[in-house]
């Protein structure tokens, strides 16, 4: 494969990574924001796969970061790590990096670019959800402005519910608590991926070039002398004949 032809593929990979992850996670929370109210829950397996609605005004898994001004930086910081992981995921393809490595960044991005969607256009497209009303979308006023859109969360996997033991306090413990989205899942299976498969991933940067064999060195003969001939360096040492 060409380099031209690695370029285009990489390409192609990183494309269909990032429409997938946004058509999933933008389909889903818009089907919740529109069909659900605040912290209403569907039970999907049991009780460890759930889907609970709930909304947040900050970072992914709910943690928040100082109100309005703060959210306003935070959407614009989030711009900012977009437009720099494009960039670099740019500079991977075309450096060649593998096709495992240019998924997982591709997710990552997919997953950031997600959440910035809800915080730029979701204050505007949709009304207030609440506990007793179902949000609608396109209003003539939506529930805030541009850059204030509160992030929509769905997932909740709470795969162990218990107490943790006496020496660690006791207190009611639930394994996994926070509730996230497919935008953070994907962000967070990139990064893992990642971690888990590096030696693989950088196996082209980590291999050690070969070492090139020593040139031998080429002996300097020195030059012979046709004992026929008088040697020029002794015409100095030889005596001088008296007139």
């Amino acid at each position: 494969m060409t380099s031209s032809q690695q370029v285009r593929s990489g390409l192609r990979v990183s494309f269909l990574v990032l429409f997938m992850v946004l058509v999933l996670d933008q389909f889903s929370k818009i089907w919740i924001k529109t069909h659900m109210a605040m912290d209403e829950e569907i039970h999907v397996i049991g009780d460890w796969f759930i889907l609970h609605f709930t909304e947040n005004p900050g970072m992914a898994f709910g943690m928040e970061f100082g109100g309005d001004h703060g959210k306003l930086l935070l959407t614009l910081f989030r711009m900012l790590a977009v437009t720099g992981l494009s960039y670099y995921l740019y500079t991977q393809i075309k450096s060649g990096a593998s096709k495992g490595f240019i998924i997982c960044l591709a997710m990552i991005t997919a997953g950031a670019a997600g959440n910035i969607i809800d915080s730029i256009f979701y204050g505007v497209f949709f009304t207030e959800s609440t506990h007793y009303q179902v949000a609608t979308a396109f209003p003539e006023i939506g529930y805030s402005s541009w850059f204030h859109g509160k992030v929509v969360d769905m997932l909740y996997l709470p795969v162990f519910k218990g107490f943790l033991p006496e020496w660690l306090g006791g207190d009611y413990f639930i394994f996994f608590r926070p509730i996230f989205n497919l935008a953070d899942a994907s962000i967070s299976l990139g990064v893992v991926f990642i971690l888990i498969f590096q030696k693989q991933f950088f196996k082209h940067q980590l291999a050690t070039p070969p070492v090139p064999a020593p040139v031998a060195a080429e002996e300097t003969a020195s030059p012979q002398l046709d004992p026929e001939q008088p040697d020029p360096d002794d015409s100095q040492n030889r005596p001088v004949d008296p007139l």
